[in-house]
């Protein structure tokens, strides 16, 4: 909390900046831009989940005190049954649903170093180069990262 003192007309005057705070509760999420020759992975949300056949980049729920590393690698296994590794951390996305639900989004650049794609929650998933993710029906929170990858050299 900052305190700021002025002396006005011999009167002390304390003025208190409260720092700002989010109320919001937001759930955090990781997201893998895995990446191969194909060009960048893309998944399709199956009809049966949350946001049905929207695309989006795989991923999960943190789970309580978990790493946020830990967690993509954890969640790219249970989806995809592959093994990543992770190059490096991008710029989280923040993004409040119409239903209230707000996500922090948080991307981590990947590469596949064991197994073969085996969709377990998904109906279909692509490969495609940077410049055509934007051609998917995105789900909303995943838009902003598809326009962060578009301007990195991945």
């Amino acid at each position: 909390m900052a305190k700021i003192f002025t002396l006005k007309s011999h009167i002390l005057q304390l003025i208190v900046f409260m720092p700002m705070t989010d109320t919001k509760k937001w759930i955090e999420v990781v997201c893998a831009i895995i990446e191969s020759n194909h060009g960048i992975l893309c998944v399709q949300r199956s009809s049966k989940m949350t946001l049905p056949l929207k695309w989006e980049f795989p991923g999960g729920k943190l789970v309580a005190g978990e790493k946020e590393t830990i967690a993509v690698i954890r969640e790219i296994k249970e989806e995809l049954n592959i093994e990543i590794s992770i190059i490096k951390r991008l710029t989280p996305n923040y993004h409040t649903y119409q239903n209230g639900i707000n996500i922090k989004l948080i991307p981590f650049h990947c590469k596949i170093i064991a197994g073969l794609i085996e969709l377990i929650e998904h109906s279909e998933y692509k490969w495609l180069p940077p410049k055509s993710l934007k051609n998917l029906d995105w789900a909303e929170a995943d838009i902003p990262i598809v326009k962060q990858i578009e301007t990195l050299e991945l």
